[in-house]
């Protein structure tokens, strides 16, 4: 039910409301300056519509954030400058935005700073006092991942090797996910090695492939959690070749 405020069509004696999809009607028996109309879906006034100001949610980007601030655009319909704006928990705190940016009547850009992880419910309000929330909580707060190995090297590997190479870890409030955003560690022509998805384990079945000359091969490594925030960061392993060479197991 949506109510719809005809404050302005100060209608006279014989006008016909037609209200819902039922298509009743009202008729007034006398001059009236102003009426308050509860619609079902519509309302029409001697054939002409009436549509409520009520604004409408679409959707959110990006949909998943970190504690930091950080700019939100939201879209729907019917949006007035400049709405209230809030983040409602699924505990029922609420969050007022930091600042809400009209851009028009179907977008805002909003900045949160959302302090405790969760999932939020978005809530528009239009100074009219017509407001909106999500149906379901849209947005989820989730510190990103974060890398405890430290960047560059992992270390000298013989070349031929065979075995565990090395072990890259990370840190994060869900499952994490290990995967190579270059073509270097394993590429069979380069370092040849294979990364363990699920524990970041590296290994190899011959380190460096067919090469017979030292080599450093600098790579760049994501760790991906749940609600899909990631993190990258660079590393190197380096073939040795002679008798001094050898596996290193970190």
């Amino acid at each position: 039910m949506s109510e719809v405020k005809v404050n302005k069509i100060s209608p006279r004696t014989g006008t016909t409301f037609t209200i819902g999809d039922a298509g009743d009607t009202v008729t007034t028996a006398g001059d009236i300056s102003a009426l308050n109309i509860t619609a079902t879906n519509s309302l029409t006034v001697n054939g002409e519509s009436v549509t409520s100001a009520n604004p409408t949610f679409t959707s959110i980007s990006p949909d998943t954030i970190t504690n930091a601030q950080t700019s939100i655009t939201i879209t729907g319909t019917k949006f007035v400058s400049i709405p209230v704006v809030e983040a409602i928990s699924t505990t029922g705190v609420i969050t007022p935005a930091d600042s809400v940016t009209f851009n028009n009547s179907t977008s805002l850009t909003c900045n949160f700073t959302l302090t405790t992880d969760g999932t939020y419910y978005i809530r528009i309000e239009n100074n009219d006092g017509l407001a909106v929330r999500s149906s379901t909580a849209v947005l989820t707060v989730s510190d990103a991942p974060t890398w405890t190995t430290a960047a560059g090297t992992l270390g000298t590997i013989a070349g031929d090797f065979s075995g565990t190479v090395a072990t890259v870890a990370a840190t994060g409030d869900s499952t994490l996910a290990y995967s190579e955003t270059t073509n270097v560690l394993t590429n069979s022509s380069q370092a040849n090695c294979s990364l363990n998805s699920a524990t970041g384990v590296i290994t190899t079945t011959d380190f460096g492939g067919s090469s017979t000359t030292a080599t450093t091969y600098t790579f760049t490594l994501r760790v991906t959690d749940a609600e899909g925030q990631t993190a990258d960061r660079q590393f190197s392993l380096t073939s040795s070749f002679g008798a001094t060479g050898g596996g290193q197991f970190n």
